[in-house]
C-alpha cells in the first residue's frame, strides 16, 4: 500500500515549516521511527521520524521549500495488501496463468485507488488553472502522524485508462517527466479568435533551483541541464543569468543582480524560521517592557585567576571552564539575594510573578538566527555540572539541534558579547523575563589598585531590566552584587 506522510503539527502552534535536509531518497528502505527529514520551524530544527516500514516511492517537497502543515511530503510503499471496500464482495479467486502475480497486481491497483500518485514533473498542479487547490482543515495531531480529516475511502475508478486511476478521456494529460537534455518550447496551432494558453514543458529541476530561476528571471525551458539525467542545476541558472545576451530579457530588481558589472550589489534574504520568530519576540519585548540599561566596569583579574585554577582540578577535567561559568554562578547567587529580578509581569492578572527558581538562558548565535536555550533548575546545580550543562547547551545550539522545550520557560538570560570583541551593549530583554545581563570582552586596562596604577583584567557588565518590575535601586544592587563576586570570587562562597 502506498502511504503519504503529511507534515505534522509538531505541537508548537505553527502552520508551516521549511524542508532543511532529506535523510532518504526515492527507493531507500525505511523503518518505523527512522529519521527521514529535518525541518525548520519558527523556533528550531526538528527531526521527523516515519511511522511505517517500507520503501520510499517519492519525495514530494524539495530542500529549501516551505510546506504547510497537513501537506504530504513523502510517499512510502508499505508492502501491505489493500482490503476490499466495506459492504462489497471480496475479489474472486485467481486461477490459471494469472496466479499470485495477478492478485498482487490488483492489490497494487487498489492501493493506487486509495492514495493517488502525485503529478509527474511538469504536470498541472491543483490550483494552477481555475480555483485554488483545496486546503484541509488543520487539526492538532501527534508528532509524525499528519492531519486526519476523515476515514479513508476507496475512490471509484474512472473510465479512460486502465493503468492510470483517475484518468479520464478528454481530460488534460500531464507531460511525462522524461529527462530532456535541451527541451524546446511547444508551439500549438490555435484557431483564429481562440485564447492562447502556453503549454507546460517538462523540465528537470529541484524546487530551490526553480525558485532561483524565478528570482533571476531565467526561463528554465531554454536551458540545457548539466546535472544527472539532464537536470538543471544552480550553476546552470547562474550561468544563464550572467549571459550577456540575456541581459535585456529578465527582471533583476528582486535579486539585485547587475549583469553588466557581473557582480551582486544587493541580496534579499527571506525572513523565516528562527530569524522571523526572534524578530517578532524582540519587537514585542522592546515595545511592551520599558527598558532601562545600566553599565558597570569591573576588575575581573581574580576571576580570571580562578578560572585558570579551576581548569587544573580533576572535577573539571572533562568540561570547558570559561569566565562565563563564573558570571553565571554570580548571577544565580545574586538572583537568590534579589528575587524580584528573576520574575515576570502578568498583564492579564496585573500581578508580578516572582520565581524562586532560575532557568538560566544563555543566548547563542547560530547561522539560522539567535536562540536562547535555558538550563532548567540552574540554581540547584553544583559548579562542575553547571559547566557541563553550559557546554552542552552551546554545542547543541551550534549544531542547530536546540528543541522548542529547551527554549521555553526561561527566567533570566545572559548574553556573552565579549566573544565577538564587544565591550558593552544595551541587550533587549527576552520576552517573559524581567532582566538580561550582557558580559563584555575581558581585556587589559589601566586600573588603580591601592592608590597605584596597574594593568588589570577588566570587563563591562550591562544590565537591561523591565522598569515596571525592577526600579533603579534594585537593578543597581543586583548589578553591584554580580560585579563584587567577579572582582572577588570568594564572595560567591560567602553569599551562597
Amino acid at each position: 500500500m502506498r502511504r503519504e506522510f503529511k507534515l505534522p503539527d509538531v505541537g508548537e502552534g505553527l502552520t508551516e515549516a521549511e524542508i532543511v535536509r532529506w535523510h532518504v531518497k526515492e527507493g531507500d528502505p525505511v523503518k518505523v521511527n527512522q529519521i527521514v527529514v529535518e525541518i525548520e520551524t519558527a523556533k528550531s530544527i526538528v527531526e521527523l521520524p516515519i511511522p511505517w516500514d517500507g520503501v520510499v516511492t517519492g519525495l514530494m517537497a524539495g530542500e529549501g521549500e516551505t510546506v504547510d502543515v497537513g501537506v504530504p511530503i513523502i510517499a512510502v510503499d508499505t508492502a501491505e495488501e489493500g482490503g476490499a471496500p466495506s459492504g462489497g464482495a471480496a475479489p474472486a479467486a485467481v486461477s490459471g496463468a494469472e496466479g499470485s502475480d495477478g492478485a498482487a497486481g490488483r492489490g497494487a491497483a487498489l492501493a493506487d485507488d486509495m492514495v493517488p500518485s502525485p503529478p509527474a514533473e511538469g504536470a498541472v498542479e491543483p490550483g494552477v488553472h481555475g480555483s485554488p487547490a483545496p486546503r484541509e482543515e488543520r487539526q492538532a495531531v501527534l508528532v509524525g502522524y499528519g492531519v486526519k480529516t476523515g476515514a479513508t475511502k476507496r475512490r471509484a475508478r474512472k473510465p479512460g485508462h486502465a493503468g492510470r486511476p483517475g484518468a479520464q478521456a478528454g481530460a488534460p494529460q500531464p507531460i511525462p517527466a522524461t529527462p530532456v537534455a535541451n527541451p524546446a518550447r511547444v508551439e500549438v496551432d490555435t484557431p483564429p479568435g481562440a485564447a492562447v494558453t502556453p503549454a507546460r514543458v517538462a523540465v528537470l529541476a529541484k524546487p530551490p533551483v526553480r525558485k532561483l530561476a524565478k528570482d533571476l528571471g531565467v526561463d528554465l525551458a531554454t536551458l540545457t541541464g548539466t546535472g544527472p539525467q539532464g537536470s538543471i542545476t544552480r550553476d546552470d541558472v547562474h550561468a544563464a543569468a550572467l549571459a550577456p545576451q540575456a541581459a535585456g530579457q529578465r527582471v533583476v530588481a528582486e535579486a539585485g543582480l547587475q549583469a553588466a558589472a557581473g557582480q551582486w550589489r544587493e541580496e534579499r534574504v527571506p525572513v523565516k524560521g528562527v530569524r522571523k520568530m526572534t524578530a517578532q519576540a524582540m519587537v514585542a519585548s522592546a515595545f511592551t517592557a520599558p527598558h532601562v540599561t545600566e553599565f558597570l566596569q569591573v576588575d575581573v583579574t581574580e576571576t580570571m585567576e580562578a578560572v585558570r585554577r579551576l581548569r587544573t582540578l580533576p572535577d573539571f577535567a572533562e568540561v570547558k571552564v570559561s569566565p562565563l561559568l563564573l558570571v553565571a554562578k554570580a548571577v544565580l547567587v545574586a538572583a537568590r539575594r534579589h528575587p524580584m529580578v528573576n520574575s515576570s509581569w502578568d498583564e492579564a492578572a496585573q500581578e508580578i510573578v516572582v520565581k524562586h527558581y532560575v532557568n538560566l538562558g544563555i543566548a547563542a548565535a547560530t547561522p539560522r538566527g539567535l536562540v536562547v536555550p535555558n538550563i532548567k533548575g540552574a540554581h540547584e546545580l553544583p559548579l562542575p555540572e553547571l559547566a557541563r550543562r553550559i557546554g552542552q547547551l552551546a554545542e547543541t545550539a551550534r549544531a542547530g539541534r536546540t528543541q522548542p522545550a529547551e527554549m521555553a520557560g526561561g527566567t533570566f538570560t545572559i548574553t556573552n558579547v565579549g566573544v565577538f570583541g564587544v565591550d558593552a551593549g544595551t541587550p533587549i530583554i527576552n520576552p517573559g523575563e524581567a532582566a538580561i545581563l550582557a558580559f563584555g570582552q575581558v581585556r587589559d586596562m589601566p586600573w588603580v589598585v591601592d592608590g597605584e596604577l596597574a594593568v588589570r583584567k577588566v570587563t563591562t557588565l550591562s544590565l537591561s531590566f523591565d522598569h515596571r518590575i525592577v526600579d533603579g535601586e534594585l537593578g543597581s544592587l543586583f548589578l553591584r552584587d554580580v560585579a563584587d563576586m567577579l572582582a572577588d570570587p570568594l564572595r560567591m562562597l560567602a553569599w551562597s
